[in-house]
């Protein structure tokens, strides 16, 4: 009986399986950043003068950003490295929309030498849900 199950319902079981693998894979493998919640965010900003680097497209910074973010879209940041380069020994936190693309921002600037990197959890999604504060506009610090 479980064969006969198995055998009418192997894309079923395929497509499981699949899933399953593909929520796991960034626990799996993930980068070495550390995943910090709005609150401790907040600490490091006010108490470590860490530096928040947002890698949203500009049009999603100008509708909403963290207060003092630097806009630093993930597909310039090679290019746009120099001009956060000083933060290397700093704190630094990378955030997104939901905490995706900050945790391939968060893999590159690892392998560039940035020693203190943290991943906003939740992205700017969380951080607007626990009630903190964003600007509006497109200054970049």
């Amino acid at each position: 009986m479980p064969m006969e199950f198995i055998n009418q319902n192997i894309l079923l079981i395929g497509l499981v399986v699949v899933s399953g693998l593909a929520l796991l894979f960034p626990l799996l493998v993930g980068s070495g950043a550390k995943d910090v919640n709005p609150a401790t965010a907040t600490l490091l900003i006010n108490r470590e003068d860490a530096q928040v680097i947002d890698v949203r497209e500009a049009e999603e910074f100008a509708a909403g950003h963290l207060p003092e973010a630097r806009n630093v879209p993930l597909a310039k940041l090679a290019d746009r490295i120099s001009e956060i380069e000083r933060f290397k020994d700093k704190p630094v936190i990378v955030c997104c929309a939901s905490g995706v693309r900050a945790g391939k921002a968060c893999g590159e600037l690892e392998k560039l030498g940035f020693a203190k990197v943290h991943n906003l959890a939740g992205g700017i999604d969380a951080w607007v849900g626990a009630g903190y504060p964003i600007r509006k506009g497109t200054r970049n610090r």
